[in-house]
């Protein structure tokens, strides 16, 4: 068992075992508990009935956050002639093709999202190996490959607060809604933007519940186990 440092064990008795606690006084404890010297991110992990073995039933898409992620986002657009000098002037930090093909072939990753346009899918698809593992790879059930005339708003949003959700094989939903500096009203309309987002994406497929345990936590803090009942009512919080 992975040995747990003092001040861990001291958040820790600060949780009641077994209650489920609401948004609001989840996204509270979660600022109170977060000790660390940095800006903790601070994260929610929701947990759906989905059987990952089927791919109707799959959940993935894009949400942007009101009040961002807390971060720099570096955006790379994959665009040639006209639509690379779209990019540019839409603000993506890095623009180009073939160059930023081999770049990246090469082991170079410095970016947070990638976006491009559909003529150049083709010479990308090689890249999966790399990019795929990162949850980079462009993808236009993402909404990250566009239109040269919709790359100024997909890189905006990118910038704003775009963020991806998607389960993993386990069938949880894991996604950051901001950092511990946050005020309690920014982190709690990115918590129900998040909510909201991923509630319209159930797939007709899973019937019953559709989320069956949630939590939320800073990066280095404790899961604070949310009432699952109520993240359907997290607007009435706000």
């Amino acid at each position: 068992m992975a040995k747990r440092s003092k001040g861990y064990l001291e958040t820790v008795e600060r949780l009641e075992p077994t209650r489920d606690y609401t948004p609001g006084e989840a996204v509270n404890l979660a600022k109170e508990l977060a000790r660390a010297r940095f800006d903790e991110t601070v994260e929610l992990h929701m947990r759906t009935a989905a059987d990952t073995r089927h791919a109707e039933q799959l959940v993935r898409g894009v949400v942007v956050l009101p009040h961002g992620i807390g971060k720099q986002v570096r955006v790379l657009a994959f665009a040639e002639g006209e639509a690379a000098e779209i990019a540019r002037q839409g603000g993506a930090d890095y623009v180009g093709a073939d160059d930023l093909i081999k770049k990246i072939e090469e082991g170079w990753v410095e970016f947070d999202v990638a976006v491009a346009t559909p003529p150049i899918m083709g010479r990308i698809g090689r890249l999966g190996r790399v990019l795929g593992r990162k949850g980079l790879m462009p993808n236009p059930r993402t909404g990250t490959v566009v239109a040269q005339e919709d790359l100024p708003r997909v890189i905006r949003e990118a910038k704003l607060g775009r963020v991806e959700y998607r389960m993993d094989k386990t069938g949880i939903i894991h996604c950051p809604i901001g950092k511990a500096s946050f005020s309690t009203e920014h982190l709690m309309e990115n918590f129900s933007a998040l909510v909201d987002a991923v509630m319209r994406a159930r797939p007709a497929a899973i019937k019953g519940r559709f989320l069956s345990s949630a939590y939320l936590c800073t990066t280095m803090g404790p899961g604070i186990r949310l009432d699952v009942n109520a993240l359907t009512t997290i607007k009435a919080e706000l």
